[in-house]
């Protein structure tokens, strides 16, 4: 099983939607269960910078099934994943906006987001993955 384009059509709209309430334009990409781009958007007046970075937490929320946040709280020095950002040819992202989506308990694919603060893109993000189990 794994996300299609309406998963993420649905997930880009919610998360769009989301974006536009709290008025910080955001780059949305959604990944299959692959770990492969589905979908991105780029919001008018986000970062170029942010494409990479959104789609890379996609990435990264999905080739570990954890969310970026959690992964970037254990990679600091001493934790058990410290140094991972260094892996995967430097795609592995480590702070908040990445969320892996779960149908059936089982991980579909995920979503990254950036543009913001950390706790914009997660909000945003969040509101994506709901919009998934809908």
């Amino acid at each position: 099983m794994t996300l299609t384009l309406t998963d993420a059509r649905a997930i880009i709209d919610a998360a769009e939607a989301k974006a536009l309430e709290i008025r910080q334009p955001m780059n949305i990409a959604v990944v299959d269960v692959g770990g492969n781009v589905i979908s991105h958007v780029r919001m008018d007046g986000a970062w170029l910078g942010g494409i990479d970075i959104a789609i890379n937490k996609a990435f990264t929320a999905r080739a570990f099934d954890i969310q970026t946040k959690e992964l970037g709280e254990n990679s600091q020095p001493g934790q058990q994943y410290y140094g991972i950002a260094a892996s995967n040819h430097g795609r592995i992202i480590i702070f908040a906006g990445g969320i892996p989506v779960l149908r059936g308990g089982e991980v579909i694919g995920a979503v990254g987001v950036s543009g913001g603060t950390g706790e914009q893109d997660q909000a945003v993000a969040e509101v994506g993955v709901e919009a998934a189990s809908e």
